[in-house]
């Protein structure tokens, strides 16, 4: 949230300016124009135009309409295909260069290779797409940590805040709820998952948000992966 989305505002223009003439940033183009159309009747929504082809200064009021276009749906937290689309493939060349990397806490990898040597699988859900996903443990600044998942979830599955998107997931992984510890630094994806019979610990993190008095007592609270004591695979 402090890093990749103020990165799209930041870089939009250059992005599109070095790679509009290749065919995917094309597809992206095109994909944000057609949202547009499907936008116009929505109060202040930016048209992108058509090319006519007719030199530089047509092309910078097409890039400046993107931008703006993009901005504007940044700016009500649209989560439109179209935008996805974009934000994706530019946070995937910033992750390839190495402008952005996925922060991962020191506790983590140690953790979770302890884990996967007691036999236990892990998996990760999250409301960022799987591409996402990938993206920020393949360039993370512990290294590609890919390795250490078994399989990614996103909402496609449902949303984290239903509890049937943990029984789905209980599911496609073969593993009774019960079975599953589910970890979260949000009440309410707790509360779903434990009505869906999975355990779970809420992870207290610098910069999460403050947990209610009853939140904190009625949840079992972690501050480190380290803390977590789990039974050896049967």
């Amino acid at each position: 949230q402090d890093t990749l989305f103020p990165y799209i505002k930041d870089n939009v223009r250059e992005y599109l300016r070095a790679h509009w003439e290749e065919e995917e940033c094309q597809q992206d183009i095109g994909l944000l124009r057609k949202q547009a159309q499907e936008d116009c009747s929505l109060d202040g929504a930016v048209p992108i135009p058509l090319e006519s082809g007719s030199g530089e200064e047509e092309l910078e009021k097409v890039i400046q309409a993107v931008v703006d276009n993009v901005l504007w749906q940044m700016s009500l937290d649209r989560k439109t295909t179209a935008l996805k689309q974009l934000q994706g493939h530019m946070w995937k060349a910033a992750y390839a260069t190495g402008h952005v990397k996925g922060e991962i806490f020191k506790d983590v990898v140690p953790a979770i290779r302890k884990w996967r040597e007691a036999g236990m699988k892990v998996y990760v859900y999250s409301s960022g797409s799987v591409e996402a996903q990938k993206l920020l443990f393949g360039y993370s600044t512990e290294g590609d940590i890919l390795e250490l998942f078994d399989g990614h979830f996103d909402t496609k599955i449902g949303a984290k805040v239903e509890s049937e998107s943990y029984r789905r997931i209980a599911a496609s992984i073969g593993c009774a709820t019960n079975n599953i510890l589910f970890l979260t630094d949000v009440p309410r994806e707790a509360n779903a998952a434990e009505e869906a019979d999975t355990h779970v610990a809420v992870v207290i993190r610098p910069g999460n948000a403050g947990l209610t008095d009853d939140e904190k007592s009625y949840y079992s609270l972690i501050s480190s992966f380290a803390e977590l004591f789990l039974p050896s695979s049967t």
